[in-house]
């Protein structure tokens, strides 16, 4: 593999672990119910990748077994990673 294609799939997979963590973030504060709560756990697993990477760098990411494709363009993180 070329090395800019492996800095690609580095940001790819950053971006995506950003995006993951707001959509967390977003998902707990909004599920909480009052501002005085502990607030609960999201039940969030996959998202939506950024579209700023096309479609085979995530599917590269899959195959290297760094993101597991959980149907419908979405994806989720392998475990350990």
């Amino acid at each position: 593999m070329l090395e800019r294609d492996r800095g690609v799939l580095k940001r790819a997979l950053k971006a995506y672990r950003k995006r993951l963590k707001i959509t967390l973030l977003d998902a707990e504060s909004s599920v909480a119910g009052g501002p005085m709560s502990a607030g609960r756990k999201s039940s969030i697993f996959a998202i939506v990748p950024p579209d700023r990477y096309p479609r085979e760098v995530w599917d590269e990411l899959v195959r290297q077994k760094r993101l597991v494709d959980g149907g419908r363009g979405m994806y989720e993180l392998a475990p350990g990673v």
